[in-house]
């Protein structure tokens, strides 16, 4: 590329850079609001929440880009344009299709790392983040205890503790029943959770177990040692399990067939492999619809208000098919081909058209 054509690059590639890390931005904040409870259920750290926020990044800057591909390109050329900069390029011998040039190489640029990371980096921040919620909603001691209050994980079972030192619970406190007359309460200088037989429990050491009888008397049972069993009264996690979007190609190709549920969602991996593979070729053929919007047509002094609405339209509606297809794929595996097919032929419908008013001699039109 020559000079102008490298201004005309880091222009766009700016302009892509600001509008994908905004659009992302004010997603990853959304998505954020989705995770608070995190926080205010799972007394997990800051440090926890923003970890998982910000490792659903990668998918929304995939989903961003290509229209962020599209409204930089339009925007950087429009810009051009209003600044006479288009016409002062045309006036030094350039063609229409050397200004455009830079904006399809940023286009290819933008696929080829948008593909990247649909291979490599989405599904693996995607598990990291699966794995770290799940660890999150799996931690009883954050969960359940939290200490210098009661909690109620059941209306059967109250818990407090006084402080937390390390792995155990100092001053702990467990009220089995406590809004019966039978109800029995365990009292403990401290305690940690444990797993007896996969069931989760608290053990205890030198503490009081009380409980009235009958007659109302109070009895005490010293112990030295005691496992309550919290199975009963709080729901376990279920098992982590990955979605389409969270597992790597060769995992969407190659499935394991002795696993049920992987059997009943293999058309949902094959419609997510081959969305991967396609997704990033959109961002080229927005990229040259943004061309087409700006310098496809007569030059106008009045700028292309109508023609960048129309292309707009146009981007949109491209998107949200591409959206459906995905989505039908899952349930016709034969629409997977179709996936393919239109992106590539909006491509060459598109280059097609710039080709032809590139080559054309361009004319100022009646304004």
């Amino acid at each position: 590329m020559n000079r102008i054509q490298t201004y005309i690059f880091f222009r766009v590639c700016r302009s892509v850079l600001i509008i994908v890390g905004g659009l992302a931005l004010l997603a990853i904040l959304a998505q954020g609001l989705s995770r608070t409870d995190i926080i205010v259920e799972n007394r997990q750290s800051a440090l926890t929440y923003f970890q998982i926020v910000a490792l659903g990044a990668p998918q929304i800057m995939a989903l961003l880009t290509p229209m962020a591909m599209f409204v930089a390109g339009v925007w950087a050329l429009n810009r051009l344009h209003s600044d006479s900069e288009i016409i002062v390029a045309n006036a030094a011998g350039m063609s229409r299709w050397q200004v455009a040039q830079p904006v399809i190489v940023m286009a290819v640029l933008a696929a080829i790392i948008h593909l990247g990371v649909n291979i490599a980096v989405q599904p693996l921040a995607q598990r990291t983040m699966r794995e770290a919620v799940y660890a999150a909603r799996a931690d009883l001691a954050s969960s359940l205890v939290r200490p210098g209050q009661f909690t109620r994980p059941d209306d059967e079972l109250a818990v407090f503790a006084r402080e937390l030192s390390g792995s155990d619970f100092l001053g702990i406190q467990i009220s089995e029943s406590p809004d019966s007359v039978n109800g029995r309460d365990y009292l403990a200088q401290r305690g940690r959770f444990i797993e007896v037989d996969g069931r989760p429990s608290i053990v205890m050491f030198d503490g009081e177990v009380h409980q009235l009888d009958e007659d109302g008397a109070l009895n005490i049972l010293r112990f030295d040692q005691s496992t309550f069993d919290l199975s009963p009264f709080i729901e376990a996690p279920q098992s982590l399990v990955l979605k389409a979007s969270d597992r790597f190609l060769t995992e969407l190709i190659w499935i394991d067939t002795s696993n049920p549920d992987e059997l009943a969602n293999r058309d949902l991996y094959f419609a997510e492999l081959n969305a991967r593979l396609t997704a990033p070729l959109t961002s080229i053929s927005l990229a040259l619809l943004a061309i087409i919007a700006v310098l496809g047509g007569h030059f106008s002094r009045r700028g292309y208000s109508r023609r960048i609405a129309g292309a707009s339209a146009v981007a949109l509606t491209l998107i949200i098919a591409q959206l459906a297809l995905q989505s039908a794929s899952v349930a016709r595996r034969d629409l997977n081909t179709l996936q393919w097919a239109a992106p590539l032929l909006t491509i060459t419908v598109f280059s097609v058209l710039l080709f032809r008013k590139t080559l054309a001699r361009p004319r100022l039109a009646a304004t």
